[in-house]
């Protein structure tokens, strides 16, 4: 039951971004960096074939009109939901707050990382991505484009609310070299890496030479 719901509420608010879509809308304040583009050409060429097998299946299935009926509803809403999809990428995107950076993938996704939780943020273009414990990959066209190694992992539930816990996250941004400067300037992590190391201080380089007694003269040491 709770799967079901999870699903409907999803599918709920794909079409909720379709509107926001029409009216030009974002969602969330904050520093908005955008990862729609990179799949952009994909997912109307994704919805233009839809279109076609609807016109298609109209064409074959005009002499039964009841199955028709069906059948276009279906192609209908497949048409709507490719393009929702699009539609959620661009209308939810990833957000830099004072204090958080959010992680979103349409309406799937919205990951919120504490700045002061993050180590390491760095540019870096991946295409191949494998399932690793303690890592979240999202890509976006089979890309990724930044990197975050945290200092602390933050937990991160799936669509049906699995739980998982991560300690690395790779996601895509259209401008990733802006977001990552962003990232490298803000105070929390500019703090983070000037501070001072919680390490001991510097070892005695050599034990302390043993003292002779006074008047003693250090025979010379042999040419050989």
């Amino acid at each position: 039951m709770k799967a079901a719901y999870a699903v409907f509420r999803h599918e709920l608010r794909l079409l909720a971004s379709l509107v926001l879509w029409a009216a030009r809308r974002t969602r969330g304040t904050g520093v908005r960096f955008g990862y729609a583009r990179g799949q952009g050409a994909m997912m109307f060429g994704l919805a233009f074939v839809c279109v076609i097998e609807t016109v298609g299946m109209a064409v074959l299935l005009r002499n039964w009109p009841a199955v028709h009926l069906v059948v276009l509803v279906l192609d209908v809403y497949t048409v709507l939901f490719v393009i929702g999809l699009h539609a959620a990428s661009v209308v939810h995107p990833h957000l830099l707050t004072p204090d958080a950076l959010h992680v979103r993938n349409g309406v799937r996704l919205d990951l919120r990382i504490p700045l002061d939780a993050i180590r390491t943020v760095r540019r870096e273009t991946r295409y191949l991505h494998e399932k690793t414990a303690g890592e979240l990959d999202v890509p976006i066209g089979s890309q990724t484009s930044v990197t975050l190694e945290l200092a602390e992992p933050v937990a991160h539930f799936g669509l049906l609310g699995r739980r998982q816990e991560v300690r690395v996250v790779r996601f895509h941004a259209d401008d990733a070299t802006d977001l990552v400067r962003q990232l490298t300037t803000t105070p929390q992590l500019t703090q983070a890496r000037s501070a001072p190391s919680s390490s001991p201080g510097r070892p005695p380089s050599a034990a302390p030479a043993a003292v002779r007694p006074a008047g003693e003269v250090r025979p010379p040491r042999s040419g050989l």
